[in-house]
């Protein structure tokens, strides 16, 4: 006899195995599985988001602390998703189609992808920072992914109830935005890591407003 249930793959690869009573959870209902809601798994990626952004938020702060001319840092910000289109503020943002919102944030996730990877490379490597930053990073540099995978199940639950189009096909194949790099920190990575940080405060805004607008009569 076997040892308890076997577990379903949750949500893609948000690493949210659970179990509801004796039945695993899994994201497109096989059988034996409870089948994530659509609210269930919009409150899962603003979750992740969440985290994200703290983390981001907890780097920022100790680079700034490793780099403290970095604090008197004046002039604009130099991030390389600048060239996507993002709404500033609330109202913008809820004026977008459901598409057009959810296309943002697939686009800004993507754009990290790369350059997490390097960040995590160069500190692994660099031992001015401690190993608590490090590890920080690396988890980023895998959390962004699994965001990502997240949020286009998502996009496809979505799509499944016709509640958007299916006009998201086409960013599989959308331009990755990549910073240059360099072999080691400097004060122009304190720009690097204000960007993550904005980005993530605003993917984690983005996906609260589409789940208002997708589900008004969720508490929002």
């Amino acid at each position: 006899m076997m040892q308890g249930p076997v577990l379903c793959f949750v949500f893609l690869s948000l690493g949210l195995e659970e179990q509801v009573g004796a039945a695993p959870i899994c994201a497109h209902g096989q059988a034996g599985c409870h089948s994530l809601s659509l609210p269930e798994l919009f409150d899962r990626v603003i979750q992740h988001s969440a985290r994200f952004h703290g983390l981001s938020s907890d780097l920022h702060t100790e680079f700034e602390q490793y780099l403290s001319s970095s604090r008197n840092q004046i002039g604009e910000r130099k991030c390389h998703t600048s060239s996507i289109q993002t709404p500033n503020g609330k109202d913008i943002a809820q004026s977008l189609t459901r598409e057009e919102l959810t296309e943002v944030i697939l686009k800004l996730l993507a754009a990290w992808g790369d350059p997490l990877s390097n960040l995590h490379n160069i500190m692994a490597h660099q031992q001015d920072f401690n190993t608590y930053s490090g590890r920080k990073a690396l988890e980023m540099s895998d959390m962004v992914h699994q965001l990502k995978n997240g949020v286009q199940r998502v996009a496809e639950r979505m799509q499944l109830l016709g509640m958007i189009s299916n006009s998201l096909s086409r960013l599989s194949s959308t331009e990755v935005l990549e910073p240059p790099f360099p072999e080691r920190f400097s004060t122009s990575d304190h720009d690097l890591l204000y960007c993550l940080r904005r980005d993530t405060d605003k993917v984690q805004s983005y996906l609260k407003i589409l789940k208002c607008t997708i589900l008004p009569e969720q508490t929002c």
